[in-house]
């Protein structure tokens, strides 16, 4: 582990929000243990070590029924932790994938049958080399015949250039923490209303309204992410997802509690309604239903 990472907290508090019944964590990971999964020689950062075991403990302590688990970029495009996550947890968990180009039929086949239903393109410059896009389309023309969709991960300050890519892709685009808004400028400001509005011309591209502990400066009660949050849920309620990011990597501010973080729901989704599309139908809809 990096002498400056911060590890998981250790005893979140139990939500004061009764998540309803087949709740979804939709975004969330595995790192090793790396004595039995090591981390890509490559990483930008060494995590903790964060087993399917204790995510699974995590999951029913606090209320989920299921978990939707991303491949982070600490593994590379060695998906073999994710795979072992998926395959122990059967009908409860399906994956996110990061695949390297040459992968083959056989090998993307594999990874649906143990519940993989999507690939992720990382652009965070700080997490990733950068690759050319080109390469990313064509994972995208191999991945088609699966039904799998495609999740992105960037920054603000990149969206403008990366719109018609995600436009090019033509397919159902999930993109991680609201493409990472300023919110020291306001839900008015631009830059998020560009976000916003490649929502509104596409509807194809679905968010996580997740990681107000990466964006907020108000920690750790997350009220300046609030109304980010709360209006992407209500503009595009069959659109988004909820997760809890555990065990929240290269955070540098705070150790994230858990059970906090799940008590901001219903600050975001503010009727039954509204929590059942996040929590239920929406992840249902996109990782289970074929």
């Amino acid at each position: 582990m990096d002498a400056d990472y911060l590890p998981f907290h250790a005893n979140p508090k139990k939500p004061d929000f009764l998540v309803p019944a087949g709740a979804v964590d939709a975004h969330c990971h595995v790192f090793g243990p790396a004595a039995q999964f090591p981390y890509h020689p490559k990483r930008k950062y060494t995590p903790c070590d964060a087993s399917k075991d204790q995510l699974f403990a995590l999951r029913d302590y606090l209320g989920f029924s299921r978990n939707v688990i991303v491949q982070a970029s600490c593994h590379g495009t060695d998906n073999a932790a994710l795979v072992d996550a998926l395959n122990s947890a059967g009908e409860l968990a399906r994956g996110v994938a990061v695949v390297d180009p040459a992968i083959t039929e056989v090998e993307l086949k594999e990874m649906d049958a143990a519940g993989v239903r999507a690939v992720r393109f990382n652009f965070v410059k700080r997490l990733v080399d950068t690759t050319p896009r080109e390469v990313f389309l064509s994972i995208a023309e191999k991945i088609k015949p699966l039904g799998w969709h495609i999740v992105v991960y960037f920054e603000a300050p990149d969206l403008k250039d990366l719109i018609p890519f995600l436009n090019e892709l033509n397919t159902t685009i999930v993109v991680d923490h609201m493409g990472r808004p300023d919110v020291t400028k306001g839900v008015d400001h631009p830059d998020f209303q560009r976000f916003v509005n490649l929502m509104r011309d596409n509807d194809k591209v679905w968010t996580k309204v997740s990681c107000p502990e990466r964006l907020t400066q108000q920690a750790p009660d997350y009220s300046d992410v609030v109304p980010y949050m709360r209006a992407l849920v209500e503009t595009f309620p069959d659109r988004v997802l909820w997760g809890t990011d555990w065990p929240h990597p290269n955070m540098k501010s705070h150790t994230p509690d858990d059970g906090a973080l799940v008590d901001v729901i219903p600050q975001i989704a503010v009727t039954e309604e509204l929590q059942q599309k996040l929590l239920i139908d929406n992840p249902m809809r996109l990782y289970w239903e074929r």
